[in-house]
């Protein structure tokens, strides 16, 4: 295929916009921040959303009683802890508006192993102080300049009864007028949206938008989540799932504009604050190979339908199901607990090293251009469009690519089922569910994807790449202009001090 000279477009940075954590309160955690370091540094995310910010692990909410009058103290102790951590790592909060202080819930119901309360506020006005205070404090602490760039979504998939009670939606539609409303008093210039669905509803974003209208409620963004797996099958401590294709995460992406249109909402950003292929933290396919090649496609268009889409999550620090019970456990996080480097991580950072310009874009490739004249081609082998874990064992591409030199230097990282894959040496070392520290030496060594390197022609401006790509690769190739700088004496021949030929 021949890569055009010019640029198409510009490559979107969509992908890299926003990415997910498990519950905030976690950033406290040495490891959590190791991890979250590692990950800033190699790829680079803008924002980061999580679940609880007012949950009662945070201990924002501190009612107390005082000479028999009942008072409550708003404590933003570990939110300051949580969010200076995160602007020291360049990552900035995408601030999730849930779950309810146990203290000011109207009801028990609970979801996760750490017991997050799903239920509607006994009172709607110690909620809506409770809301001004937390943004009003952020600014305080902050600056309003800085938090009127942090979006607040409020609440998370209220269409489900485990996180929102009954998925009552004229309950949340109250909840959602009475944050924002609190929002906006604090700052009018705050961004407030929801309403954070689950995939397969989105019939609520029709009724949400007509709820807005009628209402005449704020809303500056557009939210909702995007999964491609089956019903869970259980096996102890795990489960697994069967897999729509890749690119129903696409149609998913755009559904959500389909739906808004001709609604005041249309044309507002749309921020899909959560997307995997499965919604389970215990399923091993977000471990293996086949799930960054799955993926990888995603990335490259997910930018065509929204302004953000967040993989969920960052790091396999995640407790919703409880505390993991082995190093490999089908959890969503790019990096497991130790930092160790899964596939898809992989993925993520070959992305951060592409450049602004887009040259070509396929189902197998993409091809950028950065203003230095390099050229980077990310490319992997597509996998069954039925989402099986099976391909074919050789994916072969053929590309043209234009370099403005005589040479061209040519790195290629790659991550495949042997390569850049922790997984495969664990599994072979008998999966030690508690690694020791030897054992976690050689996974993050095992960990580093592939790395070739070699010198090709150029030929009227253009490079023949021929690549080969193993069952489930994902490869990043990186082609430089050569500048020779080499010495004329220079000979590789007389290294071991022979006279040169006469």
């Amino acid at each position: 295929m021949r890569v055009p000279d010019a640029p198409t477009g510009r490559l979107s940075d969509a992908w890299r916009a926003c990415v997910g954590t498990g519950r905030v309160e976690l950033a406290l955690r040495r490891d959590y921040q190791d991890s979250l370091a590692l990950l800033q540094r190699e790829i680079g995310f803008r924002y980061i959303r999580g679940h609880g910010l007012l949950s009662d692990g945070m201990g924002v909410y501190r009612p107390y009683d005082w000479q028999g009058e009942r008072r409550v103290q708003h404590s933003f102790t570990y939110v300051d802890q949580v969010v200076d951590a995160y602007l020291a790592l360049g990552i900035r909060p995408f601030l999730e508006l849930g779950f309810m202080p146990t203290e000011l819930a109207s009801g028990e119901r609970t979801v996760f192993w750490w017991r997050g309360n799903v239920t509607p506020p006994r009172s709607h006005q110690e909620w809506a102080d409770l809301v001004r205070s937390t943004m009003a404090h952020l600014i305080d602490r902050y600056g309003l300049d800085e938090v009127r760039t942090w979006p607040v979504e409020v609440w998370n998939e209220p269409n489900l009864a485990d996180f929102w009670e009954g998925a009552d939606e004229a309950a949340y539609h109250r909840l959602y007028e009475v944050t924002a409303g609190a929002v906006k008093e604090v700052d009018a210039s705050l961004q407030v949206g929801g309403p954070a669905i689950s995939p397969g509803a989105d019939e609520w974003l029709e009724r949400f938008a007509e709820f807005a209208e009628r209402r005449g409620v704020p809303v500056d963004f557009v939210s909702k989540h995007a999964y491609t797996s089956g019903p869970a099958q259980h096996v102890p401590f795990g489960v697994h799932q069967t897999l729509a294709p890749a690119s129903a995460l696409l149609d998913q992406f755009a559904a959500a504009r389909a739906r808004l249109k001709g609604s005041k909402l249309a044309e507002l950003p749309l921020h899909i604050t959560e997307f995997n292929s499965s919604y389970r933290p215990d399923n091993p396919v977000h471990d293996t190979a086949f799930h960054a090649a799955y993926l990888a496609p995603v990335l490259a268009y997910g930018g065509d339908h929204a302004d953000s889409f967040s993989y969920w999550t960052f790091s396999d620090m995640f407790e919703e199901a409880g505390v993991p019970t082995a190093l490999f456990h089908g959890g969503f996080g790019l990096l497991t607990h130790r930092q160790v480097k899964k596939p898809t991580y992989h993925l993520y950072a070959f992305m951060a090293r592409m450049g602004p310009d887009l040259l070509s874009r396929a189902d197998d490739h993409l091809v950028t251009r950065h203003p230095d004249g390099r050229v980077t081609v990310l490319a992997w082998a597509p996998v069954d469009p039925t989402g099986e874990p099976s391909g074919p064992e050789r994916h072969r591409l053929r590309l043209s690519v234009p370099i403005a030199s005589g040479a061209a230097f040519v790195r290629r990282s790659s991550a495949d089922e042997e390569h850049g894959n922790a997984r495969t040496a664990w599994q072979r070392m008998g999966s030690p569910r508690s690694p020791r520290p030897h054992q976690l030496d050689v996974l993050h060594e095992a960990a580093e994807p592939a790395r070739h390197h070699l010198r090709l022609p150029v030929e009227e401006g253009r490079v023949d790449l021929d690549l080969t790509l193993a069952r489930h690769e994902v490869t990043l190739v990186e082609l430089s202009p050569v500048e020779e700088e080499a010495p004329p004496w220079a000979d590789e021949g007389r290294l071991l001090g022979r006279e040169a030929p006469g």
